[in-house]
């Protein structure tokens, strides 16, 4: 065994022929290799960093069904929150719930876990290792573990938004790639809530993270500008700030999820939520699909680009819906200016209005809420009272 560090769990005796070989261990290879292997499936995990979660390239807030997908236990847990102040300038909307409605968690140590119960599981491990394809059914590794090649009837990429697997398979990228930064301040803030500035990035926007302890995490995600827009959002914390992040959030799903021999998972594939950036939920839920998918080809004993591409359907009648719904909203969002969105915030201190987001809110599936507020005509009356609103400013 060789030790990481935190934990000795990786595998040296490695087999030449397995039945799946996972590419990339953070929590969507992580919980594909683990069900991969539960159901019976010999199973390799391939990870190219020294240790799994680290480097961190994630803001850490995790949904409640995010963290239950991940079936993990409380030691990654930092801190929770139950709601969101949406801020503008001197404008403020905020939503709180009295039940908790996210975590907050330390990336590094909740990979683990899941790295430990994949090898729990029976899968093996190989790190600092980096893997691409040779052939359809054959991965080369090269890396401080030497060079290796192995076979496998199907791989699973989870490599990430710029995947080898999928780029070597002739697959499509994601239709965008938001640039994100982050670091820790201090920062004296409602410990309970999340706080959202959307006016801090054009094309996203930006959060602070409540940590504990008058502690935060900070940063914001954009298509261009990043590095300036983040220097000027953090004005007021430069003093503070530590232990920066930098990572790449895709948004927009590829055309295809499936080839020969292949399926493509968690930001490989396009899956991070548009509406928020976050890709743990809908990454570990397609790598639950793609083992289904891997444990019903090896009893089929076929492993084409059709017989896996029940994969795809499998994701696309879970939560496919609701990242198209995304994307169109995120498209929108480039549209929309700072002044559209302190109009909105003055004309949304409506208690009905509130009220419906704190019942109907959903991080992960937020369809159900644009239903509400479509047919609501409270929502009606607020959207025509900021579009008045702002036309009137226009005029005047």
């Amino acid at each position: 065994m060789i030790s990481t560090g935190y934990h000795h769990i990786f595998a040296v005796d490695l087999r030449t022929n397995y039945d799946v070989i996972v590419i990339g261990a953070g929590p969507v290879g992580c919980a594909a290799a683990q069900a991969c292997a539960e159901g019976g499936l010999s199973t390799l995990l391939i990870e190219e960093h020294g240790t799994i979660g680290y480097p961190v390239q994630c803001a850490g807030l995790l949904s409640v069904r995010a963290f239950k997908e991940c079936r993990v236990g409380p030691d990654s847990v930092l801190h929770t929150v139950c709601g969101a102040h949406i801020i503008s300038g001197d404008k403020k909307l905020s939503f709180q719930t009295e039940e908790t409605r996210a975590y907050v968690v330390d990336r590094m140590l909740l990979d683990q876990e899941m790295g430990q119960k994949a090898v729990a599981a029976g899968c093996d491990i190989l790190i600092k290792s980096y893997a691409r394809l040779i052939s359809s059914t054959m991965v080369y590794c090269s890396g401080a573990m030497g060079s290796h090649s192995f076979r496998a009837k199907i791989i699973i990429a989870a490599d990430g938004p710029k995947s080898a697997i999928a780029r070597s398979k002739g697959l499509s990228r994601p239709r965008a790639i938001l640039s994100g930064l982050q670091c820790d301040i201090r920062h004296d803030m409602d410990p309970s809530c999340v706080e959202i500035y959307p006016n801090s990035s054009d094309d996203f926007f930006g959060w602070i993270i409540p940590t504990g302890s008058g502690r935060a995490r900070a940063g914001l995600a954009g298509l261009s500008d990043v590095a300036k827009r983040f220097q000027t959002f953090m004005k007021p914390y430069q003093q503070s700030c530590s232990h920066f992040v930098a990572g790449a959030i895709p948004i927009g799903v590829i055309e295809k999820t499936y080839a020969d021999h292949t399926l493509i998972t968690g930001d490989a594939a396009g899956f991070a939520k548009p509406t928020s950036g976050g890709g743990v939920y809908t990454g570990v839920r397609s790598a639950r699909h793609a083992a289904d998918t891997a444990l019903w080809a090896c009893e089929q004993d076929r492993f084409d680009a059709l017989t896996l591409s029940r994969y795809e359907k499998s994701w696309k009648h879970d939560f496919g819906r609701e990242l198209d719904l995304g994307y169109h909203l995120f498209t929108l969002r480039k549209h929309v200016r700072k002044e559209d969105i302190n109009y909105f915030l003055k004309y949304a201190q409506n208690a009905s209005f509130i009220h419906l987001i704190e019942e109907q809110g959903d991080m992960d599936r937020p369809s159900q809420l644009l239903k509400k507020m479509i047919f609501s005509p409270v929502i009606a009356r607020t959207v025509a009272s900021s579009i008045a609103g702002r036309f009137h400013h226009r005029i005047s």
